[in-house]
C-alpha cells in the first residue's frame, strides 16, 4: 500500500502540481487543503501517512500547524515545504516537530520518501 499524502497549500496551482508529481512516484494522495483550518480537519479526518504542508498559509503559518499537528496522538508526519530557501527558517523547522523542509521547486517522491525514511 502506498503512503498516503494530504497537501496543504492556498494555491490551487501548487497542489495540482504536487499531486500529479507525487502521484506519479507512487504516493497516495488522499486529501487537499488551502488554509490551516482545512488541513487540520483533514489531517484528523484523513489520518494520512504524511501531511506536505507550506509554511505560509492564509489563516496562519504552517509552522504552528505542524505544532499542533505533531503533538496529536497517531500524528502525520510533516514536511514543510515553500517557495523560499530552508535557510530563511532557521531553527523553526525542527522545533516545530516536522521531518524536515522541502522547497517547492524541489519537490519530488523521493526527496518526500527520504524525509519519511
Amino acid at each position: 500500500m502506498p503512503p498516503t499524502v494530504l497537501i496543504v497549500d492556498d494555491h490551487p496551482s501548487f497542489r495540482a502540481l504536487a499531486r500529479a508529481v507525487l502521484e506519479a512516484e507512487g504516493f497516495a494522495v488522499v486529501g487537499e487543503a488551502a488554509d490551516a483550518a482545512e488541513a487540520l480537519g483533514a489531517a484528523r479526518a484523513l489520518a494520512p501517512d504524511a501531511v506536505l504542508l507550506d509554511i505560509q498559509l492564509p489563516d496562519q503559518d504552517g509552522i504552528a500547524v505542524a505544532a499542533t499537528l505533531t503533538r496529536e496522538a497517531a500524528a502525520p508526519a510533516v514536511v514543510l515545504t515553500s517557495s523560499r530557501d530552508a535557510e530563511e527558517y532557521g531553527p523553526l523547522v525542527p522545533s516545530c516537530g516536522a521531518r524536515g523542509f522541502i522547497a517547492k521547486h524541489a519537490l519530488s517522491g523521493a526527496a518526500l520518501a527520504a524525509l519519511l525514511g
